[in-house]
Parts: C-alpha cells; structure tokens; sequence
C-alpha cells in the first residue's frame, strides 16, 4: 500500500490538499491534543456497539460516542440514536474545525481506539440521503494511525495516510461516492486514540 508523502526536505509534516480530502497536521498542539484527549476518554460515556455482519451479529472492535444538536439523529441501519448535548471542550474543537473547513457540522462521531486491537473496517461515510455526509471533517488526538484508502471499483487502487496527534482531515467532492476507508488492526504496541468525526446530519423529514 502507497504511503503518501507528507514530510519536507526538514523532516515535518505538510499541509496536503486533493480533490477528494484536505490534511493539516499540528492544527491543535500537542498539549491541546493531550488534554483534549484525557478528557474525552476519562468524561465520554463510551459505548460499544454491535453490528450486524453476514447475518450475525459483531462486537465493534472500538468504543463510540455521539454528540450534536437537538435536532440531528445518527440512524444507521434502522438504529435511531439520539444525540449527546455538546460539551464545552467539543464546541471549542468544532469551532476550530469549522474554521478551518468554512462547514458547520451539526453533530459529530467519536471513535476510542485503546490499542492497536482496535480497528473499524472497510467502509464509506455516505448513506443515499442527498447532502448527508458528503463533508466529514476528522480530528485525531494520540496515537498516530494509519488510514487506508482504496477504489471502491479497483480495490488495487490504494494508499494510505498517516494521522498524526492534533491533525485534522477533511473528506470531500467524491471521497464517500467512489472511495472506502478502514482503521486497520495492528501489531504493534499502540496508545490510545481518540478520533472526532463532525459530520452534517439532515433532519429525516428533509
């Protein structure tokens, strides 16, 4: 699998702009990230979920949590999941990202990866409803992960990007329609991890 090359003649991570996502490393320090992080572990209500897979129901290898405006809902599957109130730590990251992004995101997914046993699989963001999800905008705080991306019609075609501490990315144009995403499970000793994904959620009678 390709890595991308994100790093300068002085060994540091660049900005990297495409068609299909934006990465910005360092958009929050790394004392803001090693707090941001504690609290969300220590003060989120993490839940595991299950999913069904091949007719039988799996253990998501990785806790979750949603927060967003009264209004939103995360429906996945027929599952209705009513939002979190948002917490003062994640209005000051959402304020950030949308600085960045120029969006507003109305709710936002987060991800507890605990070690490197931790994963999520191949996968899209988009759900058939207009509009919904075309924009995610991703934060990661602690261990650095590697995110793969492939074709969904040539799976041959893919590389992958290094998420680093306090970066930020932001899927776009056709990222959800012709591209898959994953976390994939590692063997190397791993920290945790907490990932944000602020997405934009239509109300189900749009």
């Amino acid at each position: 699998m390709k890595q991308l090359d994100f790093f300068g003649e002085i060994g540091e991570s660049k900005d990297l702009n495409t068609s299909i996502f934006d990465y910005h490393p360092g958009l929050f320090t790394i004392a803001e990230s090693e707090n941001y992080i504690q609290k969300l572990i220590n003060d989120v209500s993490w839940k595991q979920r299950s999913v069904l897979m091949y007719g039988k129901e799996v253990i998501t290898p990785r806790l979750t949590a949603w927060f967003g405006d009264p209004d939103t809902d995360y429906s996945i599957k027929g599952d209705d999941s009513v939002p979190m109130p948002w917490t003062k730590e994640l209005l000051e990251i959402k304020a950030r990202v949308e600085s960045l992004s120029h969006i507003k995101f109305n709710s936002v997914l987060l991800n507890y990866y605990r070690d490197g046993n931790d994963s999520v699989d191949w996968h899209n963001d988009g759900n058939g409803v207009p509009g919904r999800d075309m924009f995610v905008a991703s934060v990661s705080f602690g261990q650095e992960r590697q995110f793969d991306i492939r074709s969904k019609t040539d799976h041959s075609s893919k590389f992958s990007v290094l998420l680093e501490n306090g970066s930020y990315l932001l899927m776009k144009g056709n990222f959800q329609d012709d591209w898959e995403h994953r976390i994939a499970k590692s063997k190397q000793p791993m920290r945790a991890r907490v990932n944000l994904t602020f997405r934009i959620i239509l109300d189900k009678k749009q």
